[in-house]
């Protein structure tokens, strides 16, 4: 297996994306295709002695900053790191691509140059996150604001799958991330979608509140990208005003201090259970082709999760998954149309 790497993604790169590489092609068997300036990749990769075997280099002459609009990728920016690799996953140069940059970029890249599976709306922005007892996915966590109810369906649909094949999660439950568990609460979006969930084959366990997502309410939260990033968002930031909190109180004096070292191996254990560096980042859910976005502040033990998750996307035939998934619904919907099935 091949993966494409953009080298200079992230606020760490080259260095922390060399070493995050250089340790999967030690452990995980896979071959990299790095993209980016390789005079930069090559002196990096000397002055901290690392080998470069079973790696290629890409070369070309552009960066693109984390801060530029996205839709600067297909114009400003074709020339770099990321467009490059996405245009080497297009072509067939390697089985998937990661990248630690720009996310905006990184989700028009894919849709236009990747191209999305036939069927698939739009490509999905599908973080997992952990939470009370393990971890969820959230889709979509930022990629589309504005959202129809048949693509929330869709979103769905790809996280069960992910959440099946790669994280081994046997019948994956999933939930409509909504003001009040109620059938009749949200909009009209989410009722619509609601339906449509509920009259699938998933097994969809209803509307899910935000303050039950750490209780571990469902295995996939399905939102609109709107709700999903301003969830996410506050997720994040509730985590870390507790884990700060938590230390300020452990440092206050002797008394806490010696607490602390009674308890350390435990907080040790609380700290990894909430560490995202664990999961690496997220897929871009519904790419005709595996493409993987990097958390931006990866250093090497998070990037290396990035790739081995990677591995598992492309292991686990998601993007065949999806393809058959959509195929088969659309003939469902082909059928009950032409009065093949029996109506009740």
């Amino acid at each position: 297996m091949k993966i494409i790497v953009d080298a200079f993604g992230g606020d760490y790169a080259p260095l922390e994306i060399l070493k995050g590489a250089t340790k999967a092609v030690e452990e995980l068997n896979v071959d990299i295709l790095l993209t980016g300036k390789a005079d930069i990749i090559k002196k990096t990769a000397k002055e901290n002695g690392m080998n470069l075997s079973h790696m290629e280099i890409l070369d070309c002459p552009d960066i693109m900053p984390m801060e530029d609009p996205g839709t600067e990728i297909l114009k400003k920016w074709k020339n770099s790191s990321m467009a490059v690799g996405l245009c080497a996953l297009a072509e067939g140069k390697g089985d998937a691509f990661v990248s630690a940059g720009n996310s905006g970029a990184l989700t028009v890249g894919a849709t236009f140059l990747v191209k999305r599976i036939h069927g698939i709306k739009r490509i999905g922005f599908a973080p997992v996150i952990p939470d009370g007892k393990g971890c969820f996915m959230l889709m979509d966590g930022g990629a589309n604001a504005d959202c129809k109810p048949e693509m929330l369906y869709q979103f769905g649909l790809m996280g069960a799958l992910y959440m099946k094949k790669v994280m081994q999660i046997e019948n994956p439950t999933v939930g409509l991330l909504n003001v009040g568990t109620e059938e009749h609460k949200g909009s009209s979006l989410q009722q619509e979608a609601y339906a449509l969930l509920k009259n699938s084959n998933l097994n969809f366990v209803g509307n899910v509140e935000a303050r039950s997502v750490n209780g571990h309410a469902c295995d996939v939260l399905v939102a609109d990208g709107f709700s999903g990033n301003v969830f996410l968002k506050t997720y994040e930031g509730t985590a870390m005003m507790v884990m700060g909190k938590l230390k300020e109180v452990l440092k206050k004096n002797l008394k806490t201090k010696l607490a602390a070292g009674l308890i350390l191996s435990d907080l040790k254990g609380l700290k990894k259970t909430m560490d995202y560096n664990e999961y690496g980042g997220a897929p871009l859910m519904g790419c005709a082709k595996p493409v993987f976005k990097a958390h931006g502040s990866s250093k090497a033990k998070t990037f290396y999760n990035a790739l081995r998750l990677t591995k598992a996307y492309v292991e686990g035939n998601i993007v065949s998954g999806i393809t058959k998934s959509i195929t088969s619904m659309k003939k469902e919907n082909s059928d009950v149309k032409e009065g093949k099935h029996e109506t009740v």
